[in-house]
């Protein structure tokens, strides 16, 4: 128990100290290349200069800059913290008292301090199982990694699909309401975009979308025939539109099921205090 309680400790001691390094803005943890990209489509300028590849562009869809408005409003500084919050939080949910052992994999400490939205897939590749409308995360951000709906379409779980892509179109067609010239920007970054940043410094797949799609719905269909929910992290991972080092951080969402698996072997109540939904428990 001592040494539970010591690995939480650690991990919630070194994310409270590292939010405040964000909060206090001090040099050089302050940065955050991708929150930082999410920040600034406060001033509504949301694709110029934006590329595939090119550090600090913003290339999610308008819906998603409209959602982070709220955030937006707020000082650089505190909405870095929040977002470094989020992603602690998440990724405690996730790995629960292995987070400290969990930051060892370099593409989830290098997550954090990007900010990106990988956790934010892992976590919705886990309860999204519960609460299908976290879908429209994926939808509205990198959309190929809303490939795990297929879960849903194979098990013919036909409500959680209409919950997944109705919560998405409700928010779509607000937010094309709001700014349909961004919408025809963003299609037109997309149409446009080149898929081989070579110039841009990070490690990423060199694998063409259209054969990692097939590979990840595979995996998906696979997965829901099986009764093998764990594949939906991978198979997302897979799907992204390019796969980076920190992309990876999506594999954070087999921490859950590997916690069920050590759990039981304990002889621990199935899916006590995990995160796997309780209609996922073995």
């Amino acid at each position: 128990m001592k040494r539970r309680n010591l690995a939480r400790d650690l991990y919630i001691g070194l994310a409270i100290g590292f939010i405040a390094l964000r909060l206090l803005d001090i040099r050089p943890w302050d940065q955050s290349v991708d929150a930082y990209a999410y920040w600034s489509t406060r001033d509504g300028v949301l694709y110029e200069g934006s590329s595939v590849g090119v550090l600090g562009s913003y290339l999610y869809s308008p819906a998603f800059a409209h959602l982070l408005i709220p955030l937006t409003w707020l000082a650089w500084a505190v909405f870095n913290a929040i977002w470094t919050g989020l992603n602690c939080a998440l990724l405690w949910y996730l790995a629960g008292r292995w987070s400290l052992l969990a930051l060892l994999f370099l593409p989830i400490p290098l997550e954090i301090v990007s900010g990106n939205v990988h956790l934010i897939y892992a976590y919705v590749a886990v309860a999204g199982l519960r609460w299908p409308v976290l879908w429209t995360i994926p939808l509205i951000t990198k959309v190929t990694p809303g490939i795990g709906l297929l879960w849903f379409a194979v098990r013919r779980e036909w409500r959680n699909l209409a919950i997944a892509l109705g919560a998405t179109a409700a928010i779509v067609i607000v937010s094309f309401a709001l700014d349909q010239a961004a919408w025809r920007e963003w299609i037109a970054l997309l149409l446009a975009s080149d898929q081989a940043p070579t110039a841009t410094p990070g490690w990423y797949v060199p694998v063409p979308l259209l054969p990692r799609l097939v590979v990840a719905a595979i995996l998906v269909v696979w997965g829901a025939l099986t009764d093998r929910p764990w594949v939906l992290p991978i198979a997302m991972a897979c799907a992204l539109p390019l796969v980076w080092l920190n992309g990876l951080a999506v594999l954070a969402g087999l921490a859950p099921w590997w916690r069920q698996r050590a759990a039981e072997r304990r002889g621990d109540e199935p899916g006590r205090a995990t995160g796997v939904p309780s209609s996922q428990q073995a």
